[in-house]
């Protein structure tokens, strides 16, 4: 079951911190647990302890929904980025991230318990069951909290984006769990920051198309750091942007990120490694860094955006060397214990 955006918290609603971490589905029977992802990728392999604490605390035979987070033990937030670090092949590198950064389950649903689907059952009654079989569950199974009060929730909203929650969950009593529809709602922060655009990416499925704006923002030093990318764009804008950004394209000898044309492809792109994919081509076509444009972003985590910035407007009447990271807001800082309690 999935949630789909809205700009406010809805009224009447059960309401439940978003967490930012791996949605993940846990299937139980005895001895046997596998951890499946939204996508539908197998996850167990990547998580033993959390596999461990399943054995140890959550009934014989169930499927659960919730979420793989990984809280940093010296902020107390979630850390998104070291969560990702332990999608390693390696097997030594698993069992040695697992000791080092060990990972924690959030459980907000319960799918089936025993031979019972629970899948057709009102929300409330699946919360009621899932509370009373989680009641003894220790660190690092968590139940996430709940509440009907739309004033908490909008407390929950607004102070604890500094722990890494991602926004606020809203679902209705009477909801039934139908996977892969947009039953629920979610709120999630939204802000606009002024970015310079820096190079490009081709559309992978047409040469003169583009796929991706690099975007770039500047620091103390003056050096322009890279902030992520903007990539939801129409095809006929995509052509459009191609033929317009041409007379900008440059090379890296003066660029920027000079260091990307270290590994130059045939093409004439920098080629540089994805930590998450080794063979993924992440070569890019480098611009002349003086265009800027308004991109909406949801979260900052350290130097770079959380997820895929989106589109607002281009900015000609800013000079890019006023684009620094003193535009960009910062939550107040708090610890997700304030959530959960103990970790």
């Amino acid at each position: 079951m999935l949630a789909k955006p809205v700009q406010e918290i809805p009224a009447g609603q059960l309401y439940e911190p978003k967490w930012d971490g791996f949605r993940s589905v846990i299937f139980r029977d005895g001895d046997e647990v596998v951890i499946g992802s939204r996508n539908e990728k197998p996850m167990t392999r990547y998580f033993p302890e959390v596999v461990d604490a399943v054995l140890a605390d959550l009934p014989e035979r169930a499927v659960i929904d919730g979420e793989i987070v990984l809280v940093d033990p010296d902020s107390q937030a979630l850390d998104f980025e070291t969560l990702q670090l332990r999608l390693h092949p390696a097997v030594s590198r698993v069992t040695r991230l697992a000791a080092e950064t060990p990972a924690s389950f959030v459980a907000f649903d319960l799918i089936a318990l025993g031979d019972d689907d629970l899948s057709g059952r009102p929300f409330t009654d699946r919360r009621a069951h899932l509370e009373r079989v989680l009641a003894d569950a220790a660190p690092p199974v968590h139940l996430t909290p709940i509440t009907p009060d739309q004033n908490l929730a909008t407390v929950w909203f607004r102070e604890l984006e500094g722990a890494g929650l991602d926004g606020v969950i809203a679902k209705r009593p009477d909801q039934r769990y139908e996977q892969d529809k947009r039953l629920m709602a979610k709120v999630k922060h939204v802000r606009t920051v002024d970015c310079v655009v820096a190079g490009y990416r081709r559309h992978k499925s047409a040469s003169d198309a583009i796929g991706s704006l690099m975007l770039g923002l500047y620091q103390e030093d003056g050096r322009l750091a890279s902030v992520g990318v903007i990539g939801a764009l129409p095809m006929p804008t995509r052509k459009a942007l191609f033929r317009e950004l041409a007379p900008l394209v440059t090379t890296f000898d003066d660029h920027p990120w000079s260091w990307a044309g270290s590994q130059a492809l045939p093409s004439g792109h920098a080629a540089y490694a994805s930590r998450w994919n080794a063979g993924k081509d992440l070569s890019f076509t480098p611009l002349q860094p003086v265009r800027v444009l308004e991109a909406r972003y949801d979260y900052m985590e350290g130097a770079r955006f959380r997820h895929t910035a989106q589109f607002v407007r281009w900015r000609p009447d800013r000079d890019p060397a006023s684009c620094t990271f003193e535009q960009v807001e910062r939550p107040v800082t708090s610890g997700i214990a304030e959530v959960l309690g103990p970790l």
